[in-house]
């Protein structure tokens, strides 16, 4: 995956997993403009993103910021891939 990162006012360069360092900010911006670009899940993204790259999808679990965790798991809850939490009963 290939995002445009600012080095310099007007200057841009090209980022891909493999020829940076990664961390946490910068893949949860990958996984945000892959979602954005491609109009897909969270969880797609950043498994599109480990499939571009080569990287197995269990790597990548320490560079998934509390946010991106957040929205994967309310995804995985809409799709009754978790259990829903408490939810109070309305009459």
């Amino acid at each position: 995956m290939r995002i445009l990162e600012p080095i310099g006012l007007k200057k841009w360069k090209l980022m891909t997993i493999s020829n940076e360092f990664l961390t946490k900010s910068k893949f949860t911006k990958m996984v945000e403009q892959s979602v954005m670009a491609n109009k897909h899940s969270y969880m797609d993204a950043v498994l599109d993103l480990c499939e571009r790259n080569s990287v197995d999808p269990g790597d990548v679990k320490k560079f998934i910021s509390p946010v991106i965790q957040e929205k994967i798991e309310a995804e995985a809850r809409r799709l009754n891939y978790l259990p829903r939490g408490n939810t109070l009963p309305v009459d």
